[in-house]
């Protein structure tokens, strides 16, 4: 306890003195000439004196379930050797969840520290605010080299980093075009060069071209994001036979009966045989399923069903294998080039996916499967390798700890906290025991309702309030399978509660809601919901509409 506790007043106090000399330092920090002996006791101090590199490698749509250090149901038939790696190494964080499971809110929290109703990114279709505070500047100012290649989908042009490199919208898996700073932005879609390829090689590519010419004189922040295993799941021709002749384990909850669900949510989302049909006739432009169309002449809709899942986790488990294959790249170039050491190396994703979990497939949904990111971190000077951490981290954590690693506090307007101590094995008491999550594009994909709530260590209490509120995005008139103009899909839907107990039903697979002997705890989860939404300043009062429907459904 003594050495922690005079570790944490040296970092304290270096992380004040950045700019010190080492003579410097050790006297505005009052040791003199305890200098050496203060070494001696603690063995680190030089990790808090040079600032890390840090690597940020995020995968779009990359389920905890889909890598094999996380041991879910697919353990035995997925390998992620690679990205396995910096668990080995380092730690594996069990409890990492999204604000929003969907993509663009989700980057914009990751940089900014903010919910979306705070960076103004609600929706798929906002615009960030290139002028908001973000992480990159901070770095910028702190004296890293700062880039980001690979997906961006925040449709406004990068600011914060000395360089980019990064996808039109959501890309394309083949030949992409990327737009490179230094040359004419325009906005969403717009612009680029083609790079001939396959895009999850091409970004590692240009991420490892940037690291041999950065300057060496700096440490940097590099953000690698890629667009796989993101839909339609277009994997590299190396990978076709991947998985040939063998069958991919079905979740224990593919044949859930949603009887038990509230009207809220059990009438939507999209299942594994709505799936089957996008596959068999997919008409988009003219063309088919870009992996091969599903043949399902002859079966019944058991058989299609399973057959739509097996070729959906193949199609999506040949695109993460590239993933792994690339991370192994980068991996094996921080090691060549002695630079491992001394960079935090991050892997996650920017939320999850349902891989026939509830017989769902996408995103959206705050259950387990779609909330939960894998998150693993390597940084020898301070993770003992093979740890793991239960404590609950959202994404508006990411920005704080990358400062933290930077000798940076955390700036007021970031709604996040910095979680390094808790990756060196150290949990304070203060450390948040539940977390706030909301999900605003009501209809507009998915046939997914509009919902908020909360999850703690053990329970989650869902709200489906069921309106748009004006939050869909700007280009969803029309549904997913381009049926076109459908201006009733947003209106609202019926509202529900939902409470899961998590320890004794870890699969969501019992709605708990009407449980008589669950009433004192719900009343409690309401009182903490109430509290996170007044603290996030999320309030209901801001829509008179929503405050009607919590009137007639809040005590039901």
């Amino acid at each position: 306890m003594a050495y922690r506790k005079t570790k944490e007043i040296v970092k304290y106090i270096y992380n004040r003195s950045v700019r010190y000399t080492r003579r410097n330092f050790l006297k505005t920090a009052g040791l003199g000439s305890m200098a050496l002996a203060l070494q001696s006791f603690v063995p680190r101090l030089s990790t808090y004196r040079k600032q890390p590199n840090i690597l940020f490698i995020m995968s779009d749509d990359h389920a905890a379930n889909a890598i094999s250090c996380y041991g879910s149901h697919l353990a035995g038939s997925v390998s992620t050797p690679n990205i396995d790696r910096i668990a080995e190494k380092g730690i594996r964080l069990n409890r990492a969840f999204c604000t929003n499971s969907i993509c663009t809110p989700s980057r914009a929290s990751i940089l900014t520290g903010k919910y979306g109703h705070h960076n103004g990114v609600f929706t798929l279709d906002d615009n960030f605010d290139r002028n908001q505070p973000n992480v990159a500047k901070h770095l910028q100012k702190a004296g890293y080299e700062t880039a980001i290649i690979g997906k961006w989908h925040l449709h406004t042009e990068p600011s914060g980093f000395d360089y980019y490199n990064v996808l039109p919208n959501q890309g394309l898996y083949f030949d992409p075009y990327l737009k490179e700073s230094g040359k004419e932005w325009k906005d969403r879609k717009e612009g680029g060069e083609v790079s001939r390829g396959y895009v999850t090689d091409i970004i590692t590519d240009k991420s490892i071209d940037w690291l041999k010419n950065r300057r060496s004189d700096k440490p940097f922040f590099l953000m690698c994001h890629h667009k796989a295993p993101h839909g339609l799941w277009e994997y590299p021709p190396r990978n076709e036979h991947l998985f040939d002749n063998v069958d991919i384990p079905e979740p224990p909850s593919m044949w859930e009966d949603k009887t038990h669900r509230s009207i809220g949510s059990r009438e939507h989302g999209s299942n594994i045989r709505k799936l089957a049909d996008r596959m068999s006739k997919f008409g988009k432009r003219g063309k088919e399923w870009p992996t091969g169309k599903l043949e399902t002449s002859g079966m019944d809709e058991t058989e299609v069903t399973k057959a739509a899942y097996q070729k959906y986790m193949k199609d999506y488990l040949r695109c993460a294998a590239a993933i792994d294959e690339n991370v192994g790249r980068l991996l094996d170039y921080l090691d060549q080039t002695g630079l491992t050491d001394n960079t935090v190396i991050i892997y996650t994703s920017d939320q999850g996916q349902f891989l026939g979990e509830h017989d769902y497939y996408d995103k959206r949904w705050f259950y387990e499967e779609s909330l939960r990111m894998p998150l693993l971190i390597q940084y020898p000077s301070e993770i003992k390798p093979g740890s793991e951490a239960n404590d609950i981290i959202i994404n508006t954590d990411f920005a704080p700890t990358f400062l933290d690693f930077a000798g940076i506090s955390t700036p007021q307007d970031m709604q996040g906290s910095s979680f390094r101590k808790i990756l060196e094995g150290y949990t304070s008491r203060k450390w948040r025991k539940s977390m706030y999550y909301r999900y605003w594009m009501h209809m507009a994909h998915h046939n997914i309702p509009a919902h908020y709530g909360i999850r703690t260590e053990r329970y989650k209490l869902i709200f489906f309030y069921g309106l748009a509120l004006g939050k869909v995005g700007k280009k969803t008139s029309k549904t997913l399978d381009n049926e076109g103009p459908d201006l009733d899909l947003f209106k609202p839907t019926k509202p529900g509660w939902e409470l899961y107990d998590l320890k004794n039903d870890p699969q969501e697979l019992r709605n708990v809601y009407d449980d008589p002997d669950y009433k004192g705890i719900i009343e409690k989860l309401k009182v903490q919901l109430l509290h996170a939404k007044e603290e996030l300043d999320d309030t209901d009062e801001k829509y008179p509409e929503l405050m009607q429907v919590r009137q007639l459904y809040w005590d039901t």
